[in-house]
């Protein structure tokens, strides 16, 4: 941690103060939430919980009540300490704060007699670690969409700044696997080469692995083929555009390339990001 710049990281905190971020499933990933390490301090004792939904100025968490906890908060006039704990991808050490905060609403969670939603106000601005693990996720959301069909040709230098291992890749045409090159990369789609005919190949349901280094991990990620053309001296071979669905974009692959476009924003400006209209 800490690789951001003070400025970068004061940016995050601006723009997205107010921004809700709920831990689903990719979310905790992503971010290496340690789910079993978040509490509650009140005074000295500390009360397991699930964060629900955090932003930079408050949360929800989820916590027991039949264990003291009301009756303790009542005695601290509400103020507690939010214990959060990650372990981000590609890091080898945790990350553990605590974040000053007031409780400011409590109601049973659905309809447990046991378990409370308690509503969390952040007494100050939250650590700078948290703020760049979360600042890094809601800046890949907001770019993936705002520069959706900016295309990265898979270059062996832009293959160095994003990590990829190899063009050579797999895609499985309704579940049955083939082998192929990718050509290029964007947050909305794919375009690559493979053995083929376009005419059934268009408009097949199809997913794309992509496999990235440094720390090492894949994707497969859903679209459509909606675009084909020939390649050039090879009547066997077939030029493919596969569209994403959106609703499967896995919020890490998100982030590989937001971070590579961010940091290079003005190399990409000149010729090396192809800006396409979507199709």
């Amino acid at each position: 941690m800490g690789v951001l710049t003070s400025q970068k990281i004061t940016l995050y905190y601006e723009r997205f103060k107010d921004i809700n971020v709920t831990f689903t499933k990719d979310m905790i990933q992503v971010t290496g939430l340690l789910t079993q390490q978040v509490h509650l301090k009140c005074g000295n004792d500390f009360w397991p919980c699930l964060v629900y939904t955090t932003s930079f100025s408050g949360a929800k968490v989820v916590a027991n009540i039949k264990t003291g906890l009301l009756g303790k908060l009542q005695a601290t006039n509400n103020f507690v300490n939010l214990r959060f704990c990650f372990k981000p991808p590609g890091e080898t050490n945790t990350v553990t704060f605590f974040v000053a905060a007031r409780i400011l609403a409590s109601a049973p969670y659905g309809n447990s007699q046991d378990v409370n939603m308690f509503t969390v106000q952040f007494s100050n601005r939250p650590p700078d670690d948290f703020i760049e693990i979360i600042g890094r996720v809601l800046d890949a959301n907001v770019n993936s969409a705002k520069r959706k069909d900016a295309r990265i040709p898979l270059t062996p230098e832009n293959m160095r700044k994003l990590n990829i291992l190899s063009t050579e890749s797999t895609v499985f045409i309704q579940g049955v696997p083939r082998r192929c090159i990718l050509r290029d990369v964007s947050f909305s789609g794919s375009k690559l080469i493979m053995m083929g005919v376009a005419k059934f190949l268009l408009e097949k349901e199809s997913s794309i692995r992509i496999e990235f280094n440094d720390p090492r991990e894949a994707f497969t990620i859903k679209g459509k083929f909606v675009r084909a053309e020939n390649v050039e001296g090879k009547k066997e071979m077939v030029a493919l555009g596969l569209n994403f669905d959106e609703a499967a974009v896995p919020m890490g692959y998100k982030i590989r390339l937001n971070d590579m476009l961010t940091s290079t924003r003005a190399d990409y400006r000149v010729s090396s990001v192809e800006e396409t209209p979507a199709k």
